[in-house]
């Protein structure tokens, strides 16, 4: 079998893993691994990923679901705002050169990597289970909104921005808020797809193959969260997730070097 196919199935069942296992996060390594191990463009990367995070996100939301650890009204509130912020930002990513969307993806995953890292005991915090009350019904609103528009735009879940603000806006405890963020991504995810899919077609055999593989991987993951340390494991996945947002960035940065190298030297014309 391709070593290229085998890395790639391998990588895409570790972001299932952290689906399962964060509620998000996982998302955010989908888009490279297809671009750098698989070979497929920035665009079709995102539409792809959408797809198979989107599946894959529902899936898990259902294992949560049968233990109480999904609110619906929450997940309809968030993700109904973000809808159609990620149809919009589905669009609006064929404007964007592939070289800007991976830098822009770079600098997304350091900084998220960053955030996890330093501020994951507050991200991990319980708060009250009270439902939204209407003070904070608005930040809710825009939150939702904004994590719509980074879904369809960079083609990531969003559950590293959805969770802590489940937490915070709706007053979800922590298990709660990783099975609530799991429906929302697949709500957004789905928006999001259908605005990279009137784009042009995709290679649904290889979305189907990826998806399978990330499914199992978030089954795996739902399980081990009910065993492992969460906190422990986010701290190690925050510097992974920062390591491959530097090779990203350095990446990008020497094939547009490469690319500046290989450009025909301006022709100088005598006038005489």
């Amino acid at each position: 079998m391709d070593v290229t196919l085998v890395s790639t199935l391998a990588l895409m069942s570790l972001v299932g893993f952290t689906l399962g296992i964060f509620g998000g996060g996982g998302s955010i390594l989908a888009v490279p691994v297809l671009v750098y191990v698989a070979g497929v463009t920035p665009g079709s990367a995102i539409g792809i990923s959408l797809a198979v995070v989107g599946a894959t996100s529902l899936v898990g939301s259902f294992a949560h679901h049968r233990r109480g650890q999904v609110d619906p009204r929450v997940a309809l509130l968030f993700g109904g705002t973000g809808m159609a912020t990620a149809y919009l930002g589905a669009r609006l990513t064929h404007l964007v050169s592939g070289r800007v969307l991976m830098f822009m993806f770079a600098l997304m995953m350091m900084g998220v990597g960053a955030w996890m890292l330093f501020d994951q005991r507050r991200a991990m915090a319980a708060v009250d289970a009270d439902r939204p009350s209407r003070r904070r019904l608005v930040p809710a609103l825009l939150a939702g909104a904004a994590v719509g528009l980074v879904t369809g735009f960079l083609g990531v879940g969003g559950g590293f921005l959805v969770v802590p603000a489940l937490i915070a806006f709706a007053g979800l405890e922590m298990r709660k808020a990783v099975g609530t963020s799991l429906l929302v991504i697949a709500i957004n995810s789905s928006a999001g797809f259908l605005g990279h899919l009137s784009r042009g077609p995709l290679d649904f055999r290889l979305v189907a193959l990826l998806t399978g593989l990330a499914i199992v991987g978030a089954i795996v993951g739902e399980r081990a969260a009910r065993r492992v340390s969460v906190l422990k494991l986010r701290a190690s996945f925050a510097v992974f997730v920062i390591t491959v947002g530097i090779a990203v960035a350095v990446s990008n940065e020497l094939q547009a070097k490469a690319a500046r190298a290989d450009r025909p030297a301006a022709h100088v014309v005598a006038v005489t």
